[in-house]
């Protein structure tokens, strides 16, 4: 299968739009949540992280899915597609429950220990209270994304990613300013339009694919399961502790004071728009390999990451020269406080110059993940976590030592590598 670069883009913006609902849903809180006050952006911050190193369990899982849905398209096994589909989703149900659980009875109290401040613990709790509920609406979006994605099929997630973020803007303006709720307004806003997203993708699947042919009908197969679990498992915890690393480092910095992490959040909501076209590339790399390995064309593989590196270069650098040459307006959307827009340049340098570094290895890495290879792939991101934890603890010391907290922001864009 040589895929020509239109190929890969038509595949791949769609792909890109989805990725950006979670993220965009995370910038607009911040957005409108930095006019609100410093503890607000500051707790919308760790509240996020802690919200998406549980979306990341479920996200782990239906990259898995995708790898075995894309071999058995790929292998023109279409009917097994279906019946795979459907065990995943049955899967990310329960984990949603599960997940939802767990977080009301336990995150509140593990915060409790974790945050200094009582006022961005407060603010914190409040947004969780609401945001989990969310688990609902995304991880079943995430299942009919991996089949999407796993059979090519990829224009109706330009629409739901469109629905999004129209109703999450108005519904964040509408519930935290004008009925005053403050940052449970924008974790109300959130989740909801996570359900009209995933509304979406629910009519097309009934209205537009073909259900014979993919087998779409509810059964229980274990045996399925069970292959489509060997397979995710490690991309669960490979998803779930790169994102857990990010949240050790906010904690640490919202030690630092609420301006510090005022600012991180600012710069990891900015970074959040590039690592959406990596991730989106990796993911549509990961199922075109699959895809490719299916039908017995392994030769294809290398030639195939270069293309998606060079489109990713093409992608990035305009947009990175842009957001450099604009930095007072894009940084100022988020905050009136000078002081804030002073720490954050810096840290934001850092973070548009590591795209360049965190393309090509993200869309090797997700090459290995479309082979299946996924306990490979965990491994090294577990390597990776470790080292920038140790790199994360020298930052720090630095900090502490010589008073120049501009510093520990630098570790913060270094782990997003």
């Amino acid at each position: 299968m040589n895929y020509s670069y239109k190929q890969i883009w038509l595949i791949a913006y769609p792909v890109m739009m989805s990725f950006l609902i979670e993220q965009l849903i995370n910038i607009t809180d911040a957005l409108f949540l930095g006019h609100v006050g410093e503890i607000e952006l500051g707790a919308s911050a760790l509240a996020g992280i802690w919200f998406l190193a549980i979306y990341m369990l479920g996200l782990g899982f239906s990259v898995g899915l995708q790898v075995v849905i894309a071999r058995r398209n790929g292998e023109q096994k279409y009917e097994e597609t279906g019946k795979t589909f459907f065990q995943g989703l049955c899967f990310l149900l329960i984990l949603a429950s599960l997940l939802c659980l767990l977080s009301k009875f336990f995150s509140p109290q593990l915060l409790k220990y974790l945050i200094t401040s009582p006022e961005v613990y407060n603010a914190v709790v409040k947004y969780l209270d609401w945001r989990i509920i969310g688990l609902f609406f995304s991880f079943p979006f995430l299942a009919i994304r991996s089949f999407l994605v796993g059979i090519t099929e990829t224009r109706p997630l330009n629409l739901a990613a469109l629905t999004a973020v129209l109703m999450n803007i108005p519904l964040n303006w509408l519930l935290i300013f004008r009925y005053d709720m403050g940052i449970s307004g924008a974790a109300i806003g959130s989740s909801f339009a996570e359900l009209c997203s995933l509304l979406i993708l629910v009519a097309y699947m009934f209205l537009c694919v073909r259900k014979h042919k993919y087998g779409l009908s509810w059964r229980i197969d274990i045996k399925i399961l069970k292959e489509v679990f060997s397979v995710s498992v490690w991309s669960m915890l490979q998803f779930f502790t790169s994102v857990a690393i990010w949240f050790l480092f906010f904690i640490a910095i919202e030690r630092l004071g609420e301006i510090e992490l005022a600012v991180s959040n600012i710069v990891r909501s900015v970074s959040a728009l590039f690592s959406v076209i990596v991730t989106a590339l990796g993911a549509v790399t990961s199922s075109l390999v699959s895809n490719s390995i299916g039908a017995g064309e392994r030769n294809a593989v290398f030639p195939l990451c270069h293309k998606v590196i060079r489109l990713g270069l093409y992608i990035g650098t305009p947009l990175i020269i842009i957001a450099l040459s604009l930095h007072p307006l894009i940084i100022g959307a988020y905050t009136e406080n000078p002081v804030v827009k002073q720490i954050a340049w810096q840290p934001y340098v850092v973070m548009l110059l590591n795209y360049f570094f965190a393309l090509p290895g993200y869309i090797y890495l997700n090459a290995v993940t479309g082979t299946g290879a996924t306990k490979t792939v965990f491994h090294w991101r577990l390597l990776k976590s470790v080292n920038a934890k140790l790199l994360n603890s020298v930052f720090m010391l630095v900090t502490r030592f010589s008073g120049l907290q501009t510093l520990s922001h630098f570790s913060n864009d270094y782990i997003g590598v």
